[in-house]
């Protein structure tokens, strides 16, 4: 097939598959792939407007920091700019950022994608470091975000260390434990043996109910933990095809996806937002920012129903960075607003609020979630359990093309054979190719 070919094959079907976080989301609210706009400051008149261009549930809005911010800066609007899908929302960054025009005020970085911001666009972005106290921010975030000369192009929103959620009515129906601490211990060290929870859970399951939503929901959580991804940190060159930790979280998804456990759902798309309200899966690995959103899709019937438990590794999955375009024209507004949006204080503010975890240490002390949050869960000591993670979750290296080998991996590789009945060997092979296509091979 040829390169043009296979190219806009790739496309199409890179459009027509919603991306996961490969770390890869804040989080996700909205039905639609298209860009949608908050305007939280009322006429703008005689004020400074100020654009922030994210991709799902920042938690901004929400936490009523924008409110807060204009109420301080009265000169100040703020409109939020929501495009659902990272996949889509960072090519529309991308093509704005090399025309010169057309950005927003701030833009969301999504980790999957600060390597090729920080490696192909970092002209394109204000030096952040020259006006902000790094030391706010964990090291390894900086390092994230920070070119070789030493330019800092994005601030630090949330990281997503990890957990599992579990619908405990559903384990007692299933005639499992349903301690948090117990569970724990039951997966501690290795994902297989969550899935062989799973197994367990699966033999007396609930009519209609599977053990969790997705294949490619395991396989993102098991690579999360592992200390090498798609690319060699030392060459940067590209391993996804032998890295170790690659094989093992294919290995576990593929026993997910060949199994009955599965509901088979693609996440953060309507069926899967059904599948919370519906009780229909029982456990979901969960990164800290998808708190709110499984309060949030599983409405009043869950609650009390859903805990949370530690992850069978430490693991991480997702966050984000801020980022002011050079091209914008309200640089100095920008920037005074996006170091006060990621300050240890307001990002606390959005953990109260929907449990994004702080990329900023000095707030882990003080957080805590909302009351509600804390009883929907069933008391789970949450701040502590992802706290536990963070301190431990490897530090990981993501290349140029880490979001879209990703992509391939899952919404690819991982759906043929979880939703077509391909085998793990074709799986692999269609995951393979719509690789060379990303990679341009």
């Amino acid at each position: 097939m040829g390169t043009s070919t296979r190219r806009s094959r790739r496309l199409m079907a890179l459009t027509a598959v919603a991306a996961l976080a490969t770390g890869l989301l804040a989080g996700c609210s909205s039905d639609s792939d298209n860009s949608s706009s908050n305007d939280n400051g009322g006429s703008a008149k005689g004020k400074t407007t100020l654009t922030i261009g994210t991709f799902g549930v920042f938690g901004y809005k929400q936490a009523g920091l924008y409110d807060e911010y204009m109420k301080l800066h009265p000169d100040i609007n703020i409109k939020e700019n929501v495009t659902t899908r990272t996949d889509v929302y960072w090519p529309k960054v991308l093509t704005r950022l090399q025309a010169g025009s057309g950005t927003d005020d701030i833009q969301a970085i999504e980790v999957g994608n600060i390597t090729e911001a920080v490696q192909t666009q970092a002209s394109k972005f204000v030096d952040l470091g020259k006006d902000a106290d790094k030391s706010q921010w964990l090291d390894w975030k900086n390092a994230q975000a920070t070119t070789k000369d030493g330019k800092l192009i994005g601030l630090g929103t949330d990281i997503g260390p990890m957990a599992i959620c579990y619908r405990k009515d559903l384990f007692q129906k299933a005639g499992l434990p349903t301690d948090r601490t117990q569970l724990a211990t039951m997966w501690k060290g290795d994902w297989a043996k969550y899935v062989d929870v799973g197994k367990q859970y699966m033999k007396k399951a609930p009519k209609g109910t599977k053990f969790v939503d997705s294949a490619s929901s395991v396989y993102n959580a098991a690579l999360g933990g592992a200390s090498e991804r798609y690319y060699d940190k030392g060459s940067d060159k590209v391993v996804w095809d032998t890295s170790d930790g690659v094989k093992k979280a294919w290995n576990v998804a593929m026993t997910v996806a060949t199994s009955n456990m599965s509901a088979k759902l693609k996440q953060f798309d309507k069926p899967w937002d059904q599948g919370y309200a519906n009780a229909s899966f029982a456990t979901v690995a969960c990164p800290a920012w998808m708190i709110g959103y499984i309060e949030q899709k599983s409405g009043d019937s869950g609650k009390g129903n859903w805990d949370v438990a530690a992850a069978p590794t430490a693991s991480n999955w997702g966050g984000s960075f801020l980022g002011v375009p050079t091209a914008g024209k309200h640089q100095k507004e920008a920037i005074a607003l996006a170091k006060w949006l990621t300050a240890p204080e307001q990002q606390a503010k959005v953990f109260a609020k929907q449990a994004s975890f702080p990329s900023t240490p000095s707030a882990y002390s003080s957080l805590k979630p909302a009351a509600d949050t804390t009883a929907y869960f069933s008391n789970a000591p949450i701040t502590q359990i992802f706290a536990d993670s963070a301190k431990t979750i490897p530090s990981q290296y993501f290349g140029i093309k880490d979001q879209p080998i990703n992509t391939a991996i899952t919404d690819v590789g991982i759906l043929q054979v979880e939703q077509k009945g391909k085998t793990p060997d074709q799986g692999w092979s269609a995951a393979k190719n719509e690789i060379k296509d990303v990679l341009g091979q």
